[in-house]
């Protein structure tokens, strides 16, 4: 089960059995993961071959997704697979792994370990490893391509939150090296979103208890923006490309966050950035979702 094929894990995805239903009451029949409906970020409508053909032409792939969205990372993963099919340098990079756990996807990558190993080793669930992603790395794997860690550790975002980014100084390389601290705080829409997203109902996003308690966990957030970005930097520099960084949508959608850090990082890198949208398909690009991202994808509501 653990060493499932891609095409294996997609049939979890794409379909379901199901009882017989009575004439005139069938069941919708479930999309494809390359059949999901996209739009451009402008509006236009756009085909799923467009899609590959824009993520082969650039250098990095953000790809926006709701983590654990059954067909969302199904179609995630078959984008991938198109893209490994033409891309000989192509790599994966994943913000589920964090940098402390790389030398354990290497081992699994070159044969020194199982699946199961690997998925012990990093204390891997249902929860922090589905489907789509374990068909990410298998497709890699099955290419001799490589897998990053990208993310910061999480008790090093711990010290940040708690008490800023000056502990962290102190640290050895090695520990520094598993983490970037940002060059700057960004700001801009994506920092009036994230507030606004995390701000409680009823309480003043302005107010300044909140401005304080926003402001900790701000640091947090940039801290795993740097890290992924520089994380893809480092995989440019090694010549790969694409780098398709699988990624939560909110650090990516309208060039916001991982995307902003890497711009300041390597300016001028032609990222494109595919974000999944969790919501029915609908027939025109909606005015909010204009610009989330050169590609917009609609995968429809996560199952409860």
């Amino acid at each position: 089960m653990l060493q499932r094929t891609l095409s294996a894990a997609v049939l979890v995805f794409a379909c379901a059995c199901a009882s017989v239903a009575p004439a005139g009451n069938l069941p919708k029949a479930p999309l494809a993961p390359r059949e999901v409906k996209l739009f451009r970020g402008d509006g236009t409508a756009a085909s799923w071959s467009e899609l590959v053909e824009a993520a082969c032409a650039a250098e990095v792939v953000l790809v926006g997704e709701n983590h654990g969205h059954p067909l969302g990372l199904a179609s995630a993963a078959a984008l991938f697979e198109d893209v490994l099919a033409r891309c000989e340098r192509a790599s994966l990079s994943l913000e589920f792994f964090e940098r402390d756990e790389q030398s354990r996807l290497d081992d699994y990558l070159s044969g020194v370990s199982d699946a199961a190993t690997l998925e012990r080793r990093t204390q891997r669930s249902e929860g922090n490893y589905p489907p789509g992603h374990r068909a990410m790395v298998e497709l890699a794997k099955s290419k001799g391509r490589p897998v990053h860690a990208s993310n910061a550790p999480r008790q090093y975002v711990r010290i940040v939150s708690q008490k800023g980014y000056e502990p962290l100084q102190q640290l050895s390389w090695e520990q520094r090296r598993l983490f970037r601290v940002p060059d700057e705080l960004l700001t801009g829409r994506y920092r009036d979103d994230f507030d606004r997203i995390m701000t409680p109902s009823g309480r003043d996003p302005q107010a300044a208890d909140e401005q304080a308690r926003l402001a900790r966990v701000f640091r947090s957030q940039q801290m795993w923006d740097w890290t992924m970005a520089e994380s893809v930097f480092r995989a440019l520099e090694r010549d790969e490309a694409p780098v398709v960084q699988v990624i939560g949508r909110f650090h990516s959608d309208f060039r916001g966050g991982t995307a902003q850090a890497l711009e300041r990082l390597r300016p001028g890198t032609r990222a494109l950035v595919v974000s999944y949208v969790d919501e029915d398909a609908p027939d025109a690009l909606p005015a909010d979702d204009v610009g989330r991202g050169d590609f917009v994808l609609y995968a429809g509501p996560s199952a409860d």
